[in-house]
């Protein structure tokens, strides 16, 4: 490796590790994969009477243990009677015990989604009229914590070794053989092997935590252990683990028997043979992550999983195979330097490549997204904009090294003052080296004939004169003994002229300004390349954009069914300006039932062009001024983007109440605009 290399590759790394943590650090907890869009009774609702069982409705079906349910009374304590059960499709109820007193009760899940993911929440409703309660109404946090970040960190991990595993050895196989041969790929490789299989053990432990609990403490507890292994995801990270027992047998063949086969049949069909057995194995790694993961369940999964597993094994070849060709351009002995076939053959292989990712990736994202509008209105849409601009910038540096590539050429530069600098530099050794071959020809006869020669070699130079005249007093008993002596000489020196030629012819290699620009850009496209895998595993951790637009819908449609049929409901625009930078915009508030006593209030705040954003604080709050009540403040939490609520809020008597709104858009930008509203 060059000088220059090293900080470079160190400074990659260096990128690795910041990308990684800053995504990880930055997602908390795992976007739910599939989300409630109804209950019963509903978020807000005050029942005349106590109900006798609870249900959830879910975008999706979840899988449910015995406690992922619980409803708690005022005081905190739970009042469910058995665990959930599903009542049809994707509704799933508890029952409740008799005799519930009035108050304000939580409802408090934490479920897997079907595309494995953790799902957590919470929400209240009153029997009776609304109460204090001991209850934070927060709920569980699922897929956050330290846990959460460890089995993130583990994924990308996963990806990472797949992609090196896979990709790696298809370079060696489909562009450049002889390099089984060269222990720094065979490193690769096998390190890949290690990584995957390393963090899949590990995400198989992390597991029943990260979607249970969250505590570190649990992940070796082997009662959980065995309920993860009786799940979908543990099934498939069991099944990764076989087939990485499968990799482990090819991988060996790959390094072992491969590069030691001579005849050219026999190396031809076993080429075959690895390479239907790689292309199996390979497909069958990317099968474990989309038979648990977004094309398990939705829309067309017949469809999505077997496209799932193309997108995987083209990332793979692509990503993989450019590991392999920047470790071969940089880390490859002299003796073996890649060809420029070898590199036009990759060229070609990432090319198809490349067609495959975005042919399988248009599928994929109309399947996640469903609309144009969920890429800016989506945390799913804005990462998918990322990486398409990520691959936008890998393809056009890989059109740069194409270019390269086609420029390449395996010939060492011609006569110039480089290489006259180089001859001259090894016309000593030369010299030296036939004056050595003069004398060992010299000492082949008997052992009087080995002395003479000795003279004469000594002659030429002290130390073969040194060594013959050793050759001649040794001769006296056996010329056999002088003679192996020095045909021992002459294959070292042979190797030694051979290894000094290799070097010079590397350095002009090297110095060859076709095959410096192609390693630079190669090494430009790795530093793209970790930034998307760490934007690539960042999505499969996140609501896809359909399932997200899907549950507000489903959620806005229940809110506008409720609202048009209690009496009173009331909706209040108030345009505000901040005066700073998009400062602009429109709150609205719905009221219902908009009468004395508990009230459930929504929030929207959206652009002048109707598109909804949040805004770094929203305060509301209400003053009778007539009878000096108020004002009454009330905190709303943030449900989605725009989109704000609180339940509860109590309004003592009727009168012309003046609802008023502070929204704050910047750290010094805020206004606070208000209206009117006849309550009672």
């Amino acid at each position: 490796m060059t000088r220059t290399t090293a900080p470079r590759l160190r400074v990659l790394l260096l990128l690795l590790l910041a990308v990684t943590g800053a995504l990880l650090a930055g997602a908390g907890p795992a976007s739910a994969h599939a989300a409630l869009t109804g209950s019963d009774p509903a978020q807000g609702a005050v029942a005349d009477r106590a109900p006798t069982r609870v249900s959830l409705t879910f975008s999706e079906k979840v899988a449910l243990s015995d406690d992922s349910v619980r409803v708690l009374d005022p005081r905190g304590k739970p009042v469910q009677t058995g665990g959930p059960a599903g009542v049809g499709g994707t509704t799933y109820a508890v029952q409740l015990k008799s005799g519930l007193a009035k108050g304000t009760y939580t409802v408090t899940y934490q479920v897997v989604s079907a595309d494995s993911h953790p799902v957590a929440g919470a929400y209240t409703f009153s029997i009776g009229a609304p109460s204090p309660t001991v209850v934070s109404g927060t709920g569980p946090v699922a897929g956050g914590g330290v846990v959460g970040g460890l089995y993130a960190f583990g994924r990308y991990v996963s990806y990472a070794g797949f992609i090196v595993l896979a990709g790696g050895a298809a370079f060696v196989l489909a562009c450049w053989q002889r390099g089984a041969g060269v222990r720094a790929l065979q490193r690769l490789v096998v390190g890949g092997w290690v990584a995957l299989t390393a963090a899949t053990l590990w995400l198989l432990l992390l597991r029943g935590s990260y979607t249970g609990s969250g505590r570190f403490a649990d992940v070796f507890d082997l009662d959980l252990l065995g309920q993860v292994l009786q799940t979908k995801t543990g099934a498939a990270l069991v099944s990764r683990l076989l087939l990485l027992a499968a990799a482990a047998l090819f991988v060996a063949v790959l390094f072992g028997t491969y590069t030691r086969r001579e005849d050219g049949t026999e190396k031809r069909d076993l080429t075959f043979g690895l390479a239907i057995g790689g292309v199996v194995v390979a497909a069958g790694l990317a099968t474990s992550w989309a038979m648990a993961e977004h094309a398990s369940t939705g829309l067309q999964p017949g469809l999505a999983m077997p496209v799932d597993v193309v997108h995987l094994l083209a990332v793979a070849a692509w990503l993989g195979g450019l590991t392999a060709l920047l470790t071969a351009l940089y880390r490859a002995p002299a003796e073996t330097p890649v060809e420029a076939a070898a590199v036009r053959r990759f060229s070609r292989l990432a090319f198809g490549s490349v067609l495959a990712l975005v042919a399988t990736g248009v599928y994929q994202s109309w399947r996640q997204l469903g609309s144009w509008t969920a890429f800016t209105e989506t945390r799913y849409g804005q990462l998918l904009l990322v990486k398409i601009a990520l691959v936008a910038v890998l393809v056009g540096i890989a059109a740069l090294s194409r270019r390269w590539a086609a420029r390449l050429t395996d010939r060492v530069p011609g006569p110039g003052k480089a290489r006259r600098t180089e001859a001259g530099r090894d016309q000593v050794p030369a010299a030296r080296a036939t004056g050595e071959s003069g004398s060992t020809g010299g000492t082949g006869g008997t052992g009087g004939a080995g002395g003479k020669g000795g003279g004469t070699g000594k002659g030429k130079d002290d130390r073969d004169g040194n060594a013959a005249g050793a050759g001649a007093r040794t001769g006296k008993g056996s010329g056999t003994g002088s003679g192996t002596g020095d045909a021992r000489r002459a294959a070292q020196l042979a190797r030694q002229r051979a290894a000094v030629d290799a070097a010079r012819q590397k350095r002009l290699r090297d110095a060859d300004a076709h095959r410096f620009g192609l390693r630079r850009s190669v090494l430009a496209e790795a530093g793209v390349a970790v930034v998307l895998l760490a934007v690539t595993t960042a999505l499969t951790q996140t609501e896809p954009g359909r399932t997200e637009q899907e549950a507000k819908a489903a959620t806005a449609a229940t809110t506008g069914s409720g609202t048009a049929q209690a009496s009173g409901a009331l909706t209040l625009d108030m345009p505000f300006d901040t005066g700073g930078t998009g400062g602009k915009g429109v709150v609205s508030i719905d009221l219902d039932p908009a009468r004395v006593g508990a009230n459930e209030m929504h929030l929207y705040v959206q652009r002048s062009n109707g598109q909804a954003f949040d805004v770094p604080e929203v305060k509301v709050s209400f003053t009778l001024e007539a009878k000096k009540i108020g004002p009454l403040p009330v905190n709303p939490d943030h449900i989605t983007t725009g989109h704000w609520s609180a339940s509860g809020v109590q309004l003592p008597v009727a009168g012309d109440w003046k609802v008023a709104v502070t929204v704050r858009t910047s750290d010094v930008d805020q206004v606070t605009v208000s209206k009117n509203a006849q309550i009672g």
